[in-house]
This record gives structure tokens, sequence and C-alpha cells, in this order.
């Protein structure tokens, strides 16, 4: 059984899920996971060996001893070997691969259970994905999904990357999101979609700390948070 509270947060690419979840996390006094760490591991690891059988990557998955840590107000990811896991599976080949590993079920199915194990050593945790209110955690005590347009996004992403922001870029960048998203909802392994019980939150004229503002206070309303 369950004995963790759990905050989950769902949302398309590029909608601020893991930086709005992490900020959440510490207003909340909450662990934080970002569930996307676990694909991208699991991506690096196929990328690495050059690899693509669901049972070879978790094999070799298993070898490095690929799993979520705890490491103070956040559960990383963990790779045997490897000093800055992080920056690593943040790759460029990471990147272009990590949509086609996440659709393989037998590889959601092991980050699931990973992502239960590490949510229960937690008294309280907030995580972000695609299918956590959904498919991982459908019983989690609040449910939130954050969402924008895809112009929005797209320009919020250009400016991460420290692009100047011009329309041409802007039009390629909206286009990539919204074929992304087509993919994500349309996929036959836990599409992309939102919890009938989930709060839905526009971002798109919204600053960041209005967003995290918001979800902090759903979360206090719903007596979520350490004192």
């Amino acid at each position: 059984m369950r004995h963790a509270r759990v905050i989950a947060i769902d949302g398309p690419a590029a909608s601020g899920k893991s930086s709005t979840a992490a900020a959440v996390a510490r207003a909340l006094g909450f662990a934080h996971i970002d569930s996307g760490s676990l694909y991208r591991a699991l991506t690096w690891v196929s990328v690495r060996a050059g690899v693509h059988d669901p049972a070879v990557i978790l094999a070799l998955a298993g070898r490095l001893h690929v799993d979520l840590q705890s490491d103070g107000d956040a559960v990383r990811v963990h790779i045997d070997g490897i000093n800055d896991p992080e920056s690593a599976i943040r790759m460029l080949e990471v990147n272009a691969g990590v949509s086609a590993i996440a659709a393989l079920p037998t590889l959601r199915d092991w980050v699931n259970v990973k992502l239960r194990a590490a949510s229960a050593d937690t008294s309280g945790v907030v995580i972000d994905g695609r299918d956590i209110g959904t498919a991982v955690f459908p019983d989690a005590d609040l449910k939130v999904f954050l969402t924008a347009t895809a112009a929005a996004r797209a320009e919020r992403r250009l400016r991460q990357r420290g692009h100047v922001v011009d329309p041409i870029e802007l039009a390629a960048e909206t286009a990539r999101l919204a074929e992304r998203d087509r993919l994500d909802t349309s996929r036959a392994a836990a599409p992309l979609r939102q919890a009938s019980d989930a709060v839905v939150l526009d971002t798109t004229a919204l600053t960041f700390e209005e967003q995290v503002e918001r979800i902090v206070m759903l979360a206090r309303a719903n007596g979520l948070g350490n004192a």
C-alpha cells in the first residue's frame, strides 16, 4: 500500500513540468522526481551500447545499477561510473532518441516500478511526467495538468537555450512541439492525456512564480505539505 503523499504534474513537452515540480516540492518540503530522467538514462544506455532491444537495454541498465537515489530535496538518477549523470542523460543523442525509448511498453513498466519504489521511501513527493496521474499514480493526492499553447512553449524553450527569438525560428520550434504533442497523445503505450480528476493549469499568460504559487495553493488546500 502506498503511504507517501503524491502530487502528480503532467503535461506536454516544454510545458515547464520539471522546473515547476522542483519549485513546488521545495515550497512544500517534499522530494522531487523527474520521471523523464529514467527514460533518458535508458536512452543513454541504448545510445552508448548501440542497442535497441528493450531486454538488452534493461540488462545493461541492471549492470550499471541505473536507479533513483535520494539527494537532499530531490531524487536523482544514478548510473555506476558516471560522476555527472544529469549531464550525460541530456546529450544531443539522448534528446534525439528518448521519445522512441519512452514509447516502449517494457521500458515504461520498468520506469513505473522504479518511480513507485522511490516514492514509497519519501514522506511526500512531487513527480512530473506525461502519465503520472493516469498510469503511474492514478490515486495521487493531487493531480495537475500543466499546459500552454505550443507557441508559448516554443518561445520559452528557445529562451532557455539562450536563443534570440525570431519569427522563423519560433514558427519552426512551434511546429516541432505540435508534432511532438501529436505523437505523445497518439502513441499506444501510456499516451499523454489529462486525468479526469486533474486540475488543468494553463500557464500561457502566467509567470513561472505565478504557476508555482497556484500549485502550492492547491496543495495546501488539499492538506499537503510539511509545516
